[in-house]
């Protein structure tokens, strides 16, 4: 079974903005911290956001300010607000648990051009 399915991916100029949603399953929705990690081609898969149950969040520095993690807990659903977007945030967008214990989904593209 589909444990998480993204979208929300587009194309996107610089500066401009984009919010991607991840529709998790109820046992991957269970873990307390799930998150927002992003592989850019010739890249290794990288970790964006987390959050917790509660709400309480994390971010990477190249993200500070600029993306916001978000859950609901009525929907099963994570989101990834993201702003200000730049190139270099050009990847693959997947949802998956902190500790990456659910199966990759299919993730979702994000292109920003210049």
């Amino acid at each position: 079974q589909v444990q998480v399915r993204e979208s929300g991916g587009g194309l996107v100029q610089a500066g401009g903005s984009l919010t991607l949603s991840c529709a998790a399953s109820a046992s991957v929705f269970r873990i307390n911290a799930l998150a927002w990690y992003r592989q850019a081609p010739g890249k290794q898969r990288e970790l964006v956001a987390h959050i917790t149950r509660g709400g309480t969040t994390n971010y990477r520095d190249f993200v500070k300010g600029r993306f916001t993690i978000s859950r609901d807990n009525d929907k099963n659903m994570v989101y990834l607000q993201m702003d200000s977007l730049k190139p270099e945030d050009t990847a693959v967008y997947y949802c998956n648990t902190l500790g990456q214990t659910a199966s990759w989904g299919q993730g979702t593209q994000v292109t920003v051009s210049s």
